[in-house]
């Protein structure tokens, strides 16, 4: 199947919100400052610590929230020419291939470790942090983004 594939900067942003949150060790990260600030909370309202500690956590919090939901996702979308470009995806039993203006690639499903799929986009992983979005509303009918699931599902490791 072939699908044209131009992304929106709304779309995109909450794609890369789902992979940062989706990582292992940011998700580890939250878990402890949310513990540390839930903490810090509890020995406040005890009177057992004095302000500055529960400052501190709330700050730690709230930078944390900005950067993975905010400064980074924004980072990325400015930094990488493919959410601005336009091309063509085909999606086939053995291979990716994407075609744009400039040259053509193609990717054998083995070369892809996992996917993910979030509510507008599917997340191809090439490798931890290296991936490829493919938005859900470039599918013209819902039997082609079902026969598209089931080639990732047969042929990528889902994460």
């Amino acid at each position: 199947m072939k699908l044209k594939i131009s992304y929106q900067k709304g779309k995109v942003l909450q794609a890369l919100r789902y992979h940062f949150i989706s990582m292992r060790e940011i998700k580890i990260l939250i878990i402890l400052v949310n513990v540390f600030a839930l903490f810090a909370a509890v020995m406040f309202s005890m009177e057992m610590i004095s302000p500055l500690p529960f400052l501190m956590s709330s700050v730690l919090w709230i930078s944390m929230m900005v950067a993975f939901w905010i400064w980074l996702p924004a980072l990325i979308y400015r930094k990488s020419k493919t959410f601005q470009d336009q091309f063509e995806v085909s999606i086939e039993e053995q291979h990716f291939f994407i075609e744009t203006s400039s040259g053509k690639k193609s990717w054998a499903w083995r070369e892809f470790n996992r996917y993910y799929e979030t509510p507008g986009f599917f997340h191809l992983y090439f490798d931890a942090k290296s991936f490829f979005l493919v938005p859900k509303d470039a599918f013209h009918s819902q039997e082609e983004l079902e026969k598209a699931r089931e080639i990732f599902r047969n042929n990528i490791g889902r994460n």
